[in-house]
């Protein structure tokens, strides 16, 4: 068969019509027919090839949900018709320890779905179903895709930030990842401070679920606290005063980074020692932590804010990508 694709031919290209044999199954494979796919900036730096690792020609697209049509023969967990599922990450060695911890995400040898194979922007994805993973009843098509990256990201970067219930949470920015960051926080029964710039993204914080705002302004410091928290999440792409933040965490609190700042970080040792804080990134999540996540946003109500539009107009909503003009995630609708 041929898939039908979007794909960009060489660095920073706009899409363009792409077709290509995804070639017979293996045991462990699966191809789904392509229903909804979402658009990240992980997409654009890979088009771009800000990382260095891209190949082209280069078919976005890591937030995808689609139909079960075709299994391999040791395919057990799913069935014909299973609308599932799939995010950054297509396989790993399952077999390292980090793997058989459930860290697959972590795993040497992990490949991502649009850094060795073609993505979402597409009628149909192959990939190894066990990286595809069955979308509860009660999440939306079109509102599961950021779920398995920007959900994933937020919810994974929490729990193993130490979140559980009844703690002080809090949430630097209020985008694309910090607007499902405080939906996961505040629902699971903690109190949560919101750091952004502006007022009108401090309504819009009540609204979802803040309990608490402070305004800083692009290029200040927070001011000093009037309350202590026990996780900051960091969901911005920019450098910050991050003493400062520091001095908003409790004694053995964490401020955790799943934006990447575009510088590296410098803290005073003191603000660390003196109250057994610590600082730690994370990426995405492993297979359990996917489900578990995907089970707690069908449970709470917890989903992305989305614009959607047509297949055909993928260039054009990439460009409001781009441009930071979606509110809060962009999803194509394929079919």
């Amino acid at each position: 068969m041929k898939i039908n694709a979007l794909a960009s031919y060489q660095t920073g290209e706009s899409l363009k019509d792409y077709s290509f044999d995804p070639g017979e199954l293996q045991d462990y494979d699966c191809l789904i027919k392509v229903l909804a796919c979402g658009i990240c900036h992980s997409d654009i730096h890979m088009i771009d090839n800000d990382w260095g690792n891209s190949r082209y020609p280069l078919v976005p697209g890591h937030e995808v949900i689609g139909e079960v049509v075709e299994l391999g023969s040791q395919v057990k967990h799913l069935k014909i018709g299973d609308r599932i599922g799939i995010g950054w990450q297509m396989s790993s060695c399952l077999q390292c320890p980090d793997c058989l911890k459930g860290n697959e995400n972590l795993c040497d040898q992990n490949q991502g779905l649009i850094v060795e194979g073609y993505g979402g922007f597409a009628d149909y994805v192959k990939l190894d179903s066990r990286f595809a993973f069955p979308i509860p009843k009660g999440i939306e098509t079109e509102a599961a895709g950021p779920l398995l990256c920007g959900g994933i990201t937020v919810y994974s970067g929490l729990r193993y930030g130490g979140m559980s219930s009844g703690q002080e949470i809090g949430i630097i920015g209020i985008g694309g990842l910090g607007h499902l960051a405080v939906q996961f926080a505040s629902k699971l029964g903690n109190s949560v401070t919101v750091f952004t710039t502006s007022q009108d993204k401090a309504e819009f914080a009540h609204q979802l679920g803040a309990n608490h705002v402070v305004v800083v302004p692009p290029g200040e410091s927070p001011p000093p606290p009037t309350r202590l928290l026990d996780i900051i999440i960091s969901t911005v792409p920019t450098s910050l005063d991050w003493a400062a933040y520091i001095e908003y965490l409790n004694s053995d609190g964490t401020l955790t980074l799943v934006g990447v700042p575009d510088a590296p970080l410098t803290l005073p040792m003191s603000l660390l020692l003196n109250k057994r804080r610590r600082v730690m990134a994370s990426p995405i999540g492993g297979r359990a932590m996917i489900v578990e996540m995907l089970s707690i946003a069908d449970r709470f109500g917890i989903k992305p804010i989305i614009e959607t539009f047509p297949l055909q107009q993928a260039n054009e909503a990439m460009q409001k990508v781009r441009e930071n003009k979606v509110r809060y995630r962009a999803v194509l609708k394929v079919s």
